[in-house]
């Protein structure tokens, strides 16, 4: 039956955001080198309350909003992204979750609102067909982050052909999510990113798995936030208006994190008598330029979310929000490879908390969700044409 637990929390403690950040930060080395998050990290990340974020209030979750997940994973970025980019991930499944039908959703909360929920969603792959008892699933899908740390798995699959009265929708978009459980699967060892490589991104397999009707749902289902009427504000926009500056979170706490750990060191050096790289008028404006853009990302993205909680939802305001995701990624790459040419020296320590949040941002804005060139035309098909025109 749903639980009442948690009902009074509605946001994330900071004294239990701080103790995750603090405990992700001293595992942060590891994650890198091992290439996974260690037992004490997912045991803070699970404390501090990103797993329940989005689950529905009558399981003991939150419902919280965008702008408090999107506050609070940046902030751990700054520890480890590979961290906040898992418990990001979590908190969106869950966000996902919310919308299967009430039986799938007491399957995976009945117990407990603190379930980990890994995703291959995009781009589906393998196949799913419908029988007299379900769905049969089976496939293989490439970079399921936290997939090994998961308890469950939302896996998206073309339909067979044999189902075409499934659905009214053109072929090419007969897309269905399955949830399995994380023992249905086989984790391959294939993630060896350049940076969130604690993130465990790797390959899941799935033999031939049948799937109750109850834990499956359209893929434009999912993605519309197609939630209950009257339901949380959390269950009903759609994935591309809150998708893009979640992803971009990370990014932003490493960023900041990037450039405190570079500003420190420069510092340093420029003490009497040092040589540090504030001495050459070239990277003082670097660090001015990057420095601003990174704190300029942070005021955009903060915008996007608080949208996303508040404002009418659109065609233009989902184009708009996926805009500033991108160009949010792409101005804080740009700042980390400003402060990298301003001082060298990092590429030849490749040990360094600086390099490693340098891969990070730019593996994330790598993320086909951040890419640029579509997020543009999203925005310029989405302008209003004006009156009289």
């Amino acid at each position: 039956m749903p639980k009442t637990t948690h009902e009074a929390e509605t946001g994330f403690r900071q004294e239990v955001l701080l103790h995750a950040a603090t405990v992700a930060a001293r595992g942060a080395r590891e994650a890198d080198s091992e290439r996974r998050l260690n037992e004490r990290t997912m045991a803070a990340l699970d404390d501090a309350g990103f797993a329940r974020h989005f689950v529905p209030r009558r399981w003991g979750g939150r419902e919280g909003t965008f702008t408090d997940a999107f506050l609070a994973t940046a902030q751990l970025a700054e520890s480890c992204a590979s961290a906040a980019w898992c418990a990001m991930l979590w908190a969106a499944h869950a966000r996902f979750a919310g919308l299967l039908p009430e039986e799938a959703q007491q399957e995976l909360w009945g117990e407990s609102p603190d379930v980990r929920i890994a995703a291959a969603i995009m781009p589906p792959s393998g196949t799913v067909r419908p029988t007299a008892d379900g769905w049969l699933i089976e496939g293989q899908w490439r970079m399921a982050s936290g997939a090994d740390h998961a308890d469950w798995l939302l896996l998206s699959a073309a339909e067979a052909d044999e189902a075409p009265h499934r659905t009214a929708v053109p072929p090419t978009s007969r897309f269905r999510v399955c949830v399995v459980p994380r023992s249905a699967v086989t984790v391959l060892d294939t993630w060896h990113g350049t940076g969130l490589r604690g993130t465990a991104s790797n390959t899941v397999v799935l033999a031939e798995t049948l799937v109750p009707d109850s834990r499956t749902v359209p893929l434009t289902a999912l993605l519309g936030g197609d939630g209950p009427r009257g339901g949380a504000r959390c269950h009903r926009v759609p994935a591309h208006l809150v998708g893009g500056p979640l992803f971009c979170a990370p990014a932003l706490g490493s960023a900041r994190r990037a450039v405190a750990t570079w500003t420190e060191r420069a510092v340093r050096l420029h003490s009497p008598g040092g040589a540090g790289p504030l001495i050459r008028p070239a990277a003082a404006e670097r660090l001015a330029r990057a420095s601003a853009d990174v704190d300029a990302v942070g005021l955009l993205l903060t915008e996007a979310v608080r949208r996303a909680d508040t404002e009418e939802v659109s065609p233009h305001a989902v184009a708009r929000n996926q805009r500033d995701a991108a160009v949010g990624a792409d101005r804080l790459a740009t700042a980390m490879d400003l402060l990298l040419r301003a001082d060298g020296s990092h590429l030849r320590d490749t040990q360094s908390d600086f390099h490693r949040h340098w891969r990070d941002v730019l593996t994330i804005a790598s993320h086909g969700a951040l890419r640029l060139e579509p997020a543009a035309a999203a925005f310029a098909g989405s302008l209003p044409v004006p009156a009289g025109v």
